[in-house]
Protein backbone atom coordinates (compact mmCIF):
# COMPACT_ATOMS: atom_id res chain seq x y z
CA UNK A 1 0.00 0.00 0.00
CA UNK A 2 1.06 3.44 -1.14
CA UNK A 3 0.15 6.65 0.78
CA UNK A 4 1.02 10.33 -0.67
CA UNK A 5 -0.59 13.12 -1.32
CA UNK A 6 -2.66 14.08 -4.25
CA UNK A 7 -0.10 16.58 -5.15
CA UNK A 8 0.54 19.45 -7.79
CA UNK A 9 -0.05 17.55 -11.27
CA UNK A 10 3.34 18.05 -13.52
CA UNK A 11 2.35 20.96 -16.25
CA UNK A 12 2.85 18.29 -18.93
CA UNK A 13 0.30 16.22 -19.20
CA UNK A 14 1.08 12.11 -19.05
CA UNK A 15 -2.47 10.19 -20.34
CA UNK A 16 -2.95 7.63 -18.51
CA UNK A 17 -5.35 4.18 -19.16
CA UNK A 18 -7.83 3.52 -16.51
CA UNK A 19 -7.78 -0.27 -15.40
CA UNK A 20 -10.86 -1.92 -15.99
CA UNK A 21 -11.39 -3.04 -12.12
CA UNK A 22 -11.01 0.16 -10.73
CA UNK A 23 -13.78 0.56 -8.01
CA UNK A 24 -16.99 2.78 -9.07
CA UNK A 25 -17.36 5.80 -6.70
CA UNK A 26 -21.01 6.21 -5.19
CA UNK A 27 -24.04 7.15 -7.28
CA UNK A 28 -25.77 10.39 -7.26
CA UNK A 29 -28.50 10.40 -5.14
CA UNK A 30 -32.17 10.82 -6.41
CA UNK A 31 -32.61 13.25 -3.47
CA UNK A 32 -31.24 15.80 -5.12
CA UNK A 33 -33.79 16.90 -8.03
CA UNK A 34 -34.35 16.64 -10.93
CA UNK A 35 -33.97 18.70 -14.60
CA UNK A 36 -36.53 19.56 -17.11
CA UNK A 37 -35.67 16.26 -18.60
CA UNK A 38 -37.12 14.81 -15.25
CA UNK A 39 -33.47 13.50 -14.78
CA UNK A 40 -32.11 13.66 -11.45
CA UNK A 41 -28.73 15.59 -11.87
CA UNK A 42 -26.22 17.89 -9.48
CA UNK A 43 -26.09 20.70 -12.24
CA UNK A 44 -27.81 23.44 -10.30
CA UNK A 45 -25.44 22.51 -7.22
CA UNK A 46 -22.38 23.10 -9.60
CA UNK A 47 -23.72 26.33 -11.31
CA UNK A 48 -23.21 27.61 -8.02
CA UNK A 49 -20.64 26.17 -6.43
CA UNK A 50 -17.60 25.73 -9.79
CA UNK A 51 -17.11 29.21 -9.25
CA UNK A 52 -15.03 29.40 -6.82
CA UNK A 53 -12.97 26.17 -7.42
CA UNK A 54 -9.98 27.79 -9.04
CA UNK A 55 -6.77 26.17 -10.82
CA UNK A 56 -3.27 27.05 -9.82
CA UNK A 57 -0.19 26.95 -11.30
CA UNK A 58 2.96 27.33 -9.37
CA UNK A 59 6.76 28.00 -10.87
CA UNK A 60 9.98 27.44 -9.13
CA UNK A 61 13.37 25.92 -8.33
CA UNK A 62 14.36 23.17 -6.52
CA UNK A 63 17.79 21.84 -5.69
CA UNK A 64 19.54 19.08 -8.26
CA UNK A 65 20.48 15.58 -6.81
CA UNK A 66 24.13 15.25 -7.93
CA UNK A 67 27.56 13.69 -6.84
CA UNK A 68 29.68 15.69 -4.32
CA UNK A 69 32.38 15.39 -5.97
CA UNK A 70 31.47 17.70 -8.63
CA UNK A 71 32.13 20.24 -5.66
CA UNK A 72 35.49 19.39 -5.79
CA UNK A 73 37.54 22.04 -7.94
CA UNK A 74 40.23 19.67 -8.04
CA UNK A 75 38.10 17.10 -9.41
CA UNK A 76 36.38 18.91 -11.83
CA UNK A 77 39.61 20.66 -13.33
CA UNK A 78 41.44 17.08 -13.40
CA UNK A 79 38.29 15.30 -15.45
CA UNK A 80 37.15 18.56 -17.34
CA UNK A 81 34.10 18.44 -16.19
CA UNK A 82 32.05 21.76 -16.06
CA UNK A 83 30.43 23.52 -12.93
CA UNK A 84 26.92 21.36 -12.30
CA UNK A 85 23.89 23.25 -12.24
CA UNK A 86 22.87 23.47 -8.34
CA UNK A 87 19.26 23.66 -9.14
CA UNK A 88 16.06 23.57 -11.59
CA UNK A 89 13.07 24.98 -12.79
CA UNK A 90 10.21 23.18 -12.15
CA UNK A 91 6.10 24.06 -13.02
CA UNK A 92 3.34 21.91 -11.26
CA UNK A 93 -0.82 22.67 -11.16
CA UNK A 94 -2.71 22.18 -8.41
CA UNK A 95 -6.39 23.62 -7.17
CA UNK A 96 -7.55 25.75 -4.99
CA UNK A 97 -10.87 27.45 -2.98
CA UNK A 98 -11.62 31.36 -2.60
CA UNK A 99 -13.34 31.54 0.67
CA UNK A 100 -13.38 35.54 1.17
CA UNK A 101 -14.24 37.00 -2.36
CA UNK A 102 -14.41 40.34 -1.05
CA UNK A 103 -10.48 40.26 -0.06
CA UNK A 104 -9.58 37.65 -2.66
CA UNK A 105 -8.36 34.88 -0.20
CA UNK A 106 -7.81 31.44 -1.42
CA UNK A 107 -7.20 28.21 0.94
CA UNK A 108 -4.72 25.38 -0.68
CA UNK A 109 -2.23 22.85 0.26
CA UNK A 110 1.38 23.87 1.05
CA UNK A 111 2.35 21.42 -0.93
CA UNK A 112 0.77 22.95 -3.70
CA UNK A 113 2.31 26.31 -3.40
CA UNK A 114 5.43 25.01 -1.33
CA UNK A 115 8.82 26.57 -3.13
CA UNK A 116 6.47 28.24 -4.92
CA UNK A 117 8.21 31.48 -7.17
CA UNK A 118 5.18 32.61 -9.10
CA UNK A 119 1.50 31.32 -8.05
CA UNK A 120 -1.02 32.12 -10.78
CA UNK A 121 -4.50 31.38 -9.99
CA UNK A 122 -7.22 30.46 -13.14
CA UNK A 123 -10.67 31.16 -12.52
CA UNK A 124 -13.49 29.72 -13.94
CA UNK A 125 -14.63 32.37 -16.63
CA UNK A 126 -10.77 31.99 -17.47
CA UNK A 127 -9.45 35.06 -15.81
CA UNK A 128 -5.77 34.57 -14.76
CA UNK A 129 -4.28 36.41 -11.94
CA UNK A 130 -1.13 36.48 -10.09
CA UNK A 131 -1.33 35.50 -6.76
CA UNK A 132 0.63 35.86 -3.79
CA UNK A 133 1.22 33.30 -0.72
CA UNK A 134 -0.35 34.95 2.82
CA UNK A 135 0.65 32.28 4.96
CA UNK A 136 1.14 28.38 5.23
CA UNK A 137 0.94 25.70 7.41
CA UNK A 138 2.56 22.61 6.82
CA UNK A 139 2.37 20.33 9.54
CA UNK A 140 -1.71 20.36 8.51
CA UNK A 141 -0.49 21.12 4.69
CA UNK A 142 -2.85 24.59 4.98
CA UNK A 143 -1.93 27.36 2.77
CA UNK A 144 -3.77 30.55 2.42
CA UNK A 145 -2.92 32.79 -0.69
CA UNK A 146 -4.24 35.78 -1.94
CA UNK A 147 -5.55 37.84 -5.38
CA UNK A 148 -6.43 41.36 -5.92
CA UNK A 149 -10.05 40.53 -7.97
CA UNK A 150 -12.95 41.88 -8.30
CA UNK A 151 -16.16 39.27 -8.87
CA UNK A 152 -15.10 36.61 -7.25
CA UNK A 153 -17.42 33.88 -5.94
CA UNK A 154 -16.68 32.24 -2.92
CA UNK A 155 -17.84 28.57 -1.66
CA UNK A 156 -19.68 28.77 1.50
CA UNK A 157 -18.09 26.93 4.59
CA UNK A 158 -19.57 24.34 6.25
CA UNK A 159 -19.71 22.64 9.72
CA UNK A 160 -17.40 19.79 9.54
CA UNK A 161 -18.51 18.48 13.05
CA UNK A 162 -21.83 17.39 11.35
CA UNK A 163 -20.52 15.38 8.85
CA UNK A 164 -21.69 11.89 9.39
CA UNK A 165 -20.58 8.32 7.48
CA UNK A 166 -22.71 7.70 4.88
CA UNK A 167 -23.03 11.71 3.67
CA UNK A 168 -23.11 12.16 -0.04
CA UNK A 169 -19.85 14.62 -1.10
CA UNK A 170 -18.49 16.28 -4.46
CA UNK A 171 -15.17 16.53 -4.88
CA UNK A 172 -14.06 19.69 -7.08
CA UNK A 173 -10.29 20.27 -8.42
CA UNK A 174 -8.10 20.03 -11.52
CA UNK A 175 -6.74 16.29 -11.65
CA UNK A 176 -3.56 15.41 -13.96
CA UNK A 177 -4.11 19.45 -14.79
CA UNK A 178 -6.43 19.23 -17.49
CA UNK A 179 -9.11 21.53 -15.95
CA UNK A 180 -11.71 21.70 -14.03
CA UNK A 181 -13.69 18.16 -12.87
CA UNK A 182 -16.47 17.30 -10.74
CA UNK A 183 -16.63 13.91 -9.07
CA UNK A 184 -19.09 12.56 -6.70
CA UNK A 185 -18.88 9.93 -3.72
CA UNK A 186 -19.72 9.66 0.07
CA UNK A 187 -17.50 10.10 3.27
CA UNK A 188 -16.43 6.56 4.05
CA UNK A 189 -14.55 7.46 7.43
CA UNK A 190 -14.49 10.40 9.91
CA UNK A 191 -11.40 11.01 11.61
CA UNK A 192 -8.07 9.32 9.85
CA UNK A 193 -5.74 9.65 11.91
CA UNK A 194 -2.11 7.84 12.15
CA UNK A 195 -1.12 7.48 8.51
CA UNK A 196 2.04 9.67 8.88
CA UNK A 197 0.95 12.29 5.90
CA UNK A 198 0.99 15.37 8.28
CA UNK A 199 2.14 16.51 11.32
CA UNK A 200 -1.68 17.07 12.63
CA UNK A 201 -4.15 14.08 10.99
CA UNK A 202 -8.14 14.11 11.58
CA UNK A 203 -8.83 13.03 7.76
CA UNK A 204 -12.28 12.81 6.39
CA UNK A 205 -11.82 9.84 4.20
CA UNK A 206 -14.24 9.75 1.06
CA UNK A 207 -14.95 7.77 -2.07
CA UNK A 208 -15.33 10.78 -4.65
CA UNK A 209 -12.66 10.23 -7.12
CA UNK A 210 -9.41 11.98 -5.81
CA UNK A 211 -6.19 12.25 -7.80
CA UNK A 212 -2.84 13.86 -8.63
CA UNK A 213 -3.52 17.56 -9.07
CA UNK A 214 -7.21 17.71 -6.57
CA UNK A 215 -4.71 19.16 -4.23
CA UNK A 216 -6.60 22.09 -2.88
CA UNK A 217 -9.50 21.49 -4.49
CA UNK A 218 -12.88 21.16 -2.58
CA UNK A 219 -14.88 18.31 -0.82
CA UNK A 220 -18.89 19.43 -0.72
CA UNK A 221 -21.77 18.80 0.42
CA UNK A 222 -25.58 18.72 -1.19
CA UNK A 223 -25.92 21.91 0.22
CA UNK A 224 -23.08 23.71 -1.94
CA UNK A 225 -20.89 24.34 1.26
CA UNK A 226 -17.41 23.27 2.22
CA UNK A 227 -16.66 20.77 4.27
CA UNK A 228 -13.38 19.51 3.15
CA UNK A 229 -9.80 20.65 1.42
CA UNK A 230 -8.77 17.74 -0.55
CA UNK A 231 -5.18 16.75 -0.10
CA UNK A 232 -4.31 13.01 -0.40
CA UNK A 233 -5.03 9.96 -1.68
CA UNK A 234 -3.56 6.13 -1.05
CA UNK A 235 -3.43 3.72 -3.49
CA UNK A 236 -0.69 2.06 -5.83
CA UNK A 237 0.35 3.59 -9.59
CA UNK A 238 -0.43 6.99 -8.51
CA UNK A 239 -4.19 6.62 -9.18
CA UNK A 240 -7.46 6.85 -6.94
CA UNK A 241 -9.02 3.56 -5.99
CA UNK A 242 -11.30 4.53 -3.90
CA UNK A 243 -9.67 6.08 -0.81
CA UNK A 244 -8.88 9.65 -0.57
CA UNK A 245 -8.60 12.45 2.33
CA UNK A 246 -9.53 15.81 3.33
CA UNK A 247 -8.41 18.09 5.58
CA UNK A 248 -11.77 18.52 7.31
CA UNK A 249 -13.13 22.62 6.61
CA UNK A 250 -13.34 23.46 10.61
CA UNK A 251 -9.19 22.57 11.17
CA UNK A 252 -8.52 24.07 8.20
CA UNK A 253 -10.69 27.34 9.20
CA UNK A 254 -8.95 27.75 12.11
CA UNK A 255 -5.21 27.51 10.46
CA UNK A 256 -6.81 29.88 8.28
CA UNK A 257 -7.48 32.27 10.44
CA UNK A 258 -4.15 32.47 12.21
CA UNK A 259 -2.74 32.88 8.93
CA UNK A 260 -4.31 35.44 7.67
CA UNK A 261 -4.44 37.49 11.11
CA UNK A 262 0.11 36.78 11.85
CA UNK A 263 1.02 34.73 8.68
CA UNK A 264 2.40 31.16 10.69
CA UNK A 265 0.41 29.88 13.05
CA UNK A 266 1.70 30.00 16.55
CA UNK A 267 0.77 26.20 18.32
CA UNK A 268 0.64 25.95 22.21
CA UNK A 269 1.84 23.03 24.39
CA UNK A 270 0.55 20.81 27.58
CA UNK A 271 3.94 19.47 28.54
CA UNK A 272 2.56 16.15 28.80
CA UNK A 273 3.73 12.96 26.96
CA UNK A 274 0.07 10.89 26.62
CA UNK A 275 -0.53 7.20 25.22
CA UNK A 276 -4.44 5.96 24.01
CA UNK A 277 -6.50 4.79 26.84
CA UNK A 278 -7.00 1.09 26.50
CA UNK A 279 -9.41 -1.30 28.66
CA UNK A 280 -6.49 -2.67 30.36
CA UNK A 281 -5.08 0.92 31.18
CA UNK A 282 -8.76 1.99 31.85
CA UNK A 283 -8.69 -1.06 34.63
CA UNK A 284 -5.76 -0.51 36.16
CA UNK A 285 -6.61 2.93 36.94
CA UNK A 286 -9.46 2.62 37.77
CA UNK A 287 -11.07 4.82 35.29
CA UNK A 288 -14.46 4.41 34.36
CA UNK A 289 -13.98 5.27 30.69
CA UNK A 290 -13.62 3.81 27.12
CA UNK A 291 -12.39 7.04 25.63
CA UNK A 292 -9.48 9.85 26.46
CA UNK A 293 -5.73 10.19 26.23
CA UNK A 294 -3.84 9.18 29.15
CA UNK A 295 -1.11 10.77 30.88
CA UNK A 296 2.44 9.21 30.98
CA UNK A 297 4.47 12.52 31.85
CA UNK A 298 4.65 15.62 32.63
CA UNK A 299 7.55 17.96 32.00
CA UNK A 300 8.38 20.04 35.08
CA UNK A 301 7.25 24.09 35.07
CA UNK A 302 5.03 22.98 32.11
CA UNK A 303 1.56 24.38 31.62
CA UNK A 304 0.34 21.06 32.54
CA UNK A 305 2.04 20.48 35.75
CA UNK A 306 0.96 23.97 36.85
CA UNK A 307 -2.44 22.60 36.67
CA UNK A 308 -1.89 19.80 38.75
CA UNK A 309 -2.19 17.63 35.93
CA UNK A 310 -0.29 13.77 37.29
CA UNK A 311 0.92 11.16 35.09
CA UNK A 312 -1.64 8.31 35.36
CA UNK A 313 -4.70 11.04 35.17
CA UNK A 314 -6.73 10.78 32.16
CA UNK A 315 -8.28 13.60 29.72
CA UNK A 316 -11.54 12.86 28.94
CA UNK A 317 -12.55 16.24 27.45
CA UNK A 318 -11.04 19.48 26.12
CA UNK A 319 -13.06 23.09 26.14
CA UNK A 320 -16.50 20.30 26.65
CA UNK A 321 -15.47 18.24 23.45
CA UNK A 322 -14.79 14.85 24.36
CA UNK A 323 -11.14 13.51 23.28
CA UNK A 324 -11.34 10.17 21.54
CA UNK A 325 -7.72 9.02 21.91
CA UNK A 326 -4.05 10.59 22.25
CA UNK A 327 -4.02 11.69 18.64
CA UNK A 328 -7.33 13.44 19.22
CA UNK A 329 -6.09 15.92 22.13
CA UNK A 330 -2.96 16.77 20.24
CA UNK A 331 -5.20 17.70 17.30
CA UNK A 332 -7.38 19.53 19.65
CA UNK A 333 -4.65 21.28 21.68
CA UNK A 334 -2.21 21.90 18.15
CA UNK A 335 -4.89 23.99 17.06
CA UNK A 336 -5.42 26.43 19.40
CA UNK A 337 -3.32 29.57 20.47
CA UNK A 338 -0.73 30.22 22.75
CA UNK A 339 -2.01 31.95 26.43
CA UNK A 340 -5.88 31.16 25.47
CA UNK A 341 -7.43 29.61 28.95
CA UNK A 342 -8.21 25.92 27.90
CA UNK A 343 -10.64 24.14 30.00
CA UNK A 344 -9.88 19.98 30.49
CA UNK A 345 -11.76 17.11 31.98
CA UNK A 346 -9.49 14.84 33.59
CA UNK A 347 -10.12 11.59 35.88
CA UNK A 348 -8.35 10.52 38.01
CA UNK A 349 -9.40 7.25 39.89
CA UNK A 350 -12.71 7.28 40.44
CA UNK A 351 -13.06 11.53 40.60
CA UNK A 352 -13.44 13.33 37.93
CA UNK A 353 -12.17 17.00 38.02
CA UNK A 354 -11.73 20.11 35.70
CA UNK A 355 -8.66 22.41 35.22
CA UNK A 356 -7.76 25.27 33.74
CA UNK A 357 -4.80 25.82 32.13
CA UNK A 358 -2.53 28.21 29.26
CA UNK A 359 -1.06 26.80 26.57
CA UNK A 360 2.65 27.63 26.67
CA UNK A 361 4.89 28.58 23.23
CA UNK A 362 5.49 25.46 22.07
CA UNK A 363 9.33 24.35 22.28
CA UNK A 364 11.59 24.40 19.08
CA UNK A 365 14.52 24.79 20.31
CA UNK A 366 16.05 26.40 17.27
CA UNK A 367 19.38 27.42 16.38
CA UNK A 368 20.29 30.10 14.14
CA UNK A 369 23.12 30.01 12.33
CA UNK A 370 24.37 33.25 11.95
CA UNK A 371 25.67 32.68 15.92
CA UNK A 372 27.18 28.92 14.24
CA UNK A 373 29.20 29.76 11.46
CA UNK A 374 29.17 32.76 8.56
CA UNK A 375 29.56 29.87 5.79
CA UNK A 376 25.69 29.23 7.03
CA UNK A 377 24.22 32.63 7.39
CA UNK A 378 20.82 32.98 6.80
CA UNK A 379 19.67 29.47 7.42
CA UNK A 380 17.99 28.22 10.79
CA UNK A 381 17.91 24.93 12.25
CA UNK A 382 15.71 22.82 14.41
CA UNK A 383 14.41 19.41 15.21
CA UNK A 384 12.76 17.32 13.27
CA UNK A 385 9.16 18.13 12.17
CA UNK A 386 6.16 15.92 12.86
CA UNK A 387 5.10 15.04 8.78
CA UNK A 388 8.39 15.02 7.61
CA UNK A 389 9.16 12.08 5.71
CA UNK A 390 10.93 9.23 8.40
CA UNK A 391 10.30 11.41 11.26
CA UNK A 392 10.42 9.39 14.45
CA UNK A 393 12.81 6.90 12.48
CA UNK A 394 15.70 9.29 11.91
CA UNK A 395 18.19 11.56 13.67
CA UNK A 396 19.62 14.58 12.55
CA UNK A 397 18.60 18.62 12.75
CA UNK A 398 16.49 20.14 10.24
CA UNK A 399 16.45 23.44 8.06
CA UNK A 400 13.83 25.16 9.31
CA UNK A 401 13.95 28.31 7.32
CA UNK A 402 16.94 29.35 5.02
CA UNK A 403 16.60 33.33 3.10
CA UNK A 404 17.38 33.20 -0.69
CA UNK A 405 21.08 34.65 -1.59
CA UNK A 406 22.28 33.60 1.10
CA UNK A 407 25.79 32.22 1.92
CA UNK A 408 23.94 28.64 3.41
CA UNK A 409 21.45 29.12 0.18
CA UNK A 410 24.54 29.62 -2.36
CA UNK A 411 26.20 26.73 -0.51
CA UNK A 412 22.92 24.45 -1.55
CA UNK A 413 21.05 24.18 1.56
CA UNK A 414 17.41 24.07 1.23
CA UNK A 415 14.39 24.39 3.98
CA UNK A 416 13.85 21.01 5.09
CA UNK A 417 16.73 19.67 4.30
CA UNK A 418 17.75 17.22 7.07
CA UNK A 419 21.45 17.13 8.21
CA UNK A 420 22.11 13.58 9.62
CA UNK A 421 26.12 14.18 10.35
CA UNK A 422 28.80 16.97 10.22
CA UNK A 423 32.04 15.83 9.13
CA UNK A 424 31.33 11.71 9.87
CA UNK A 425 30.19 13.12 13.48
CA UNK A 426 26.26 12.46 14.02
CA UNK A 427 24.32 15.17 15.08
CA UNK A 428 20.53 14.72 16.91
CA UNK A 429 20.26 18.29 18.15
CA UNK A 430 20.53 21.78 17.06
CA UNK A 431 22.60 22.33 19.97
CA UNK A 432 24.50 18.91 18.91
CA UNK A 433 24.69 20.66 15.36
CA UNK A 434 26.42 23.77 16.14
CA UNK A 435 29.11 21.86 18.83
CA UNK A 436 29.84 20.06 15.53
CA UNK A 437 30.42 22.89 12.96
CA UNK A 438 32.46 24.80 15.37
CA UNK A 439 34.55 21.75 16.38
CA UNK A 440 35.58 21.70 12.18
CA UNK A 441 38.60 23.79 11.05
CA UNK A 442 38.18 23.26 7.37
CA UNK A 443 35.27 22.18 5.08
CA UNK A 444 32.21 21.22 6.34
CA UNK A 445 31.29 17.74 5.29
CA UNK A 446 27.57 17.52 5.71
CA UNK A 447 25.23 14.28 5.06
CA UNK A 448 21.99 15.39 4.00
CA UNK A 449 18.73 13.54 3.13
CA UNK A 450 16.50 15.81 0.93
CA UNK A 451 12.95 13.95 0.36
CA UNK A 452 13.58 10.11 -0.29
CA UNK A 453 17.19 11.23 -1.59
CA UNK A 454 20.55 11.12 0.24
CA UNK A 455 23.45 13.79 -0.77
CA UNK A 456 27.07 14.72 0.96
CA UNK A 457 27.23 19.05 0.55
CA UNK A 458 30.61 20.56 1.12
CA UNK A 459 30.87 23.80 2.20
CA UNK A 460 34.25 25.67 2.64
Amino acid sequence: MIRFRSGAAPALLALALLLPTAPASAGIPLAVGADDRGMPTLAPLLEQVTPGVVNIAVQGRVATQRNPLFDDPFFRRFFNVPQQPTERKFRAAGSGVIVDAEKGYILTNNHVVAKADKVTVTLRDGRRIEAKVVGTDPEVDIAVIQVPAENLTAVPMGDSENLKVGDFVIAIGNPFGIGQTVTSGIVSALGRTGLGIEGYEDFIQTDASINPGNSGGALVDLKGQLIGVNTAIVGPGGGNVGIGFAIPINMARSIMEQLIATGEVRRGQLGVHIQNLTPDIAAALGVDAKRGAVVAQVGKGSPAAKAGIEAGDVIVAVNDEPVENASDLRNKIGLMPIDKPVTLEVLRGGDRRTVTVRLAPRATATASANDIDPRLAGAEFGPIQPGTPGYGQIEGVQVRGIAKGSPAWNAGLRPGDIIGSVNRMRVRSPAKFAEAVRQVKGPLLLNIRRGDAALFLVIR
